[in-house]
């Protein structure tokens, strides 16, 4: 059975968020990736496009989350679906970190808007 420990959590920074990624193929899981996102006050991270379904849950504070263009304010205990071929956008405007869960599938790949794609390597 494998057990991740909260300790060997790998951690990524990109646009100003922290990934913490515990379920990835690295570490046994053959389908599906899950990490905790810390999104510091004050973020705004850019929009993208994502390729597979997205599970978006929030553990802690509040965020304005933008989904093909609608925003909409989400509180701890929100959860947002993100399907594939949505874009995605997360702004933290409040003067407190949030923390997230995401969990999706192995493969996931997003597209910004100026056409960059990346494969973020928590969710690989």
């Amino acid at each position: 059975m494998p057990v991740i420990r909260s300790s060997e959590g790998v951690t990524h920074e990109i646009h100003g968020a922290r990934f913490v990624s515990y379920a990835a193929p690295r570490t046994g899981s053959a389908q599906l990736c899950a990490w905790r996102g810390e999104i510091p006050a004050g973020t705004r991270a850019p929009a993208h496009t994502v390729d597979r379904e997205e599970i978006f849950h929030l553990l802690t504070g509040e965020l304005l989350i933008t989904l093909d263009g609608r925003a909409d304010r989400v509180a701890a205990g929100d959860t947002v679906i993100v399907n594939a071929g949505a874009t995605f956008a997360v702004e933290n405007p409040t003067d407190r970190t949030a923390t997230s869960w995401v969990t999706t599938s192995v493969g996931l790949t997003a597209e910004l808007a100026d056409g960059t794609r990346l494969t973020p390597p928590w969710a690989n």
